[in-house]
């Protein structure tokens, strides 16, 4: 692979010195994705630096969401859980995974070893500290926060929420999230992971903030992130490339699709799983894979209300920033830059047929899947039964059976086409 030019590395990068770990606690939405692809991908290369990459896949979920929980602070200390993240609807994972970590981190010895989750950033004051400690005190640990303009991820975290199964539209979203206090619902873990300067002065607190760098992305430079990196982990530059994984947002018809669909699988009552295979798994994974939008496309736009609303919180959190005595990296004021332009005024949805087309097929071949695995558990069970293998009665599959309920008319599969063709309808093709 080509390495792409580099832009100089921006001044104040720290190297962390050999046997030290670069805690990069996120957040959502400001390239962690790409970053941690990045790494993953070199992992066969970084022992000939002395780096180790921890974990063994993209990022060490697990071992994160161990240590710190699946919940996390809301008002008046209630602990919140958000149930529209993929991680966190599942059970707290042992620390059985937490220790794997440290153990790892413990056999790099004097080597620098980087630890990426952006699940961190959910971690309460006492975990931040724990988490800091555990990895071998102030001195030896250096936080990192990455950050992108907030303007910027209201869109993009709406969308996340969306693919996972939220059925408010971008406005509504917003209205919650600015107007409607505690600010917690529908999506209770927005502000926690955005309200930047009270998430850097946390880890703050936890490390030092000598030890703590904030990395404000250049918008323009899209290799910045991995130039900063390299420098702080001692690589050579040009040596962090990103990899071929495609990330990319969905226009404003797509999102709108796949909320049409969230609200009618929440109305039939649907499982959390049952939504995830079909919905997220199905529809929306293969119309992103299959399907590339044109540039004239509409995306998702952030109303002019929100957009002042969002300026001035974001000049509020940089100013609370400066004053921290963290390490910046970048331009800070550039966090509450307003658009040079007045936003357009948010389009209608529409979504071309070959995207929905995309959208439909996913769907159903998810569904399909899921019917013919059930009618094989329906045909294990039968063979259990009473009459065993050869009993006529277990094994006819009648209208209540999971094979009956699954398939056929008036199915899931035909229920989805059904809702698929609703919602096709209520977006102008």
């Amino acid at each position: 692979m080509t390495t792409p030019p580099t832009q100089p590395t921006p001044t104040l990068v720290p190297t962390v010195p050999r046997g030290g770990r670069i805690l990069h606690v996120g957040p959502h939405k400001t390239g962690t994705t790409a970053l941690q692809g990045a790494f993953h991908s070199a992992r066969d290369r970084l022992p000939a630096y002395d780096v180790v990459y921890a974990g063994t896949h993209r990022q060490p979920v697990s071992a994160a969401l161990a240590k710190i929980g699946v919940e996390f602070p809301g008002p008046a200390g209630t602990p919140v859980r958000e149930h529209l993240d993929v991680f966190l609807q599942r059970d707290r994972p042992g620390m059985d995974r937490w220790h794997k970590l440290l153990e790892q981190c413990e056999q790099a010895g004097d080597r620098r070893v980087v630890i990426s989750t952006e699940y961190f950033s959910n971690a309460a004051d006492d975990a931040a500290r724990e988490v800091v400690a555990e990895l071998g005190g102030g001195e030896r640990v250096h936080v990192v926060v990455t950050l992108r303009p907030l303007l910027k991820i209201l869109p993009s975290q709406w969308q996340q929420y969306v693919r996972n199964g939220l059925r408010s539209t971008y406005e509504d979203w917003l209205e919650e999230m600015f107007h409607r206090e505690p600010y917690i619902e529908p999506t209770p873990s927005f502000w926690r992971r955005h309200r930047h300067d009270e998430l850097i002065a946390r880890w703050a607190a936890a490390a030092g903030p000598e030890n703590v760098t904030v990395l404000v992305q250049d918008e323009s430079d899209q290799q910045m992130q991995l130039r900063v990196f390299e420098e702080m982990a001692g690589l050579p530059s040009g040596f962090l490339v990103y990899d071929t994984k495609d990330n990319r947002s969905m226009t404003h018809g797509e999102a709108e699709l796949v909320r049409l669909l969230n609200e009618e699988s929440h109305r039939r009552g649907w499982s959390v799983e049952r939504h995830g295979k079909v919905v997220r798994a199905g529809a929306l994974r293969r119309m992103r894979d299959k399907y590339q939008p044109a540039r004239d496309e509409a995306r998702v736009a952030t109303p002019e209300w929100a957009v002042a609303e969002a300026t001035a919180l974001a000049e509020e959190m940089t100013a609370a920033i400066a004053g921290l005595g963290v390490n910046v990296v970048g331009d800070l004021a550039s966090l509450a830059k307003r658009p040079g332009t007045p936003p357009a005024a948010p389009a209608q949805a529409t979504v071309p047929a070959a995207a929905a087309a995309q959208a439909v097929i996913g769907a159903l071949l998810a569904q399909s899947s899921l019917d013919t695995k059930a009618a094989a558990a329906a045909k294990d069970t039968a063979g259990k039964g009473p009459s065993g293998p050869a009993g006529a009665s277990a094994a006819t599959p009648g209208p209540t059976s999971a094979a009956g309920r699954s398939g056929g008319r008036g199915g899931p599969t035909d229920l989805l086409r059904s809702a698929a063709r609703r919602g096709l309808r209520r977006i102008r093709r």
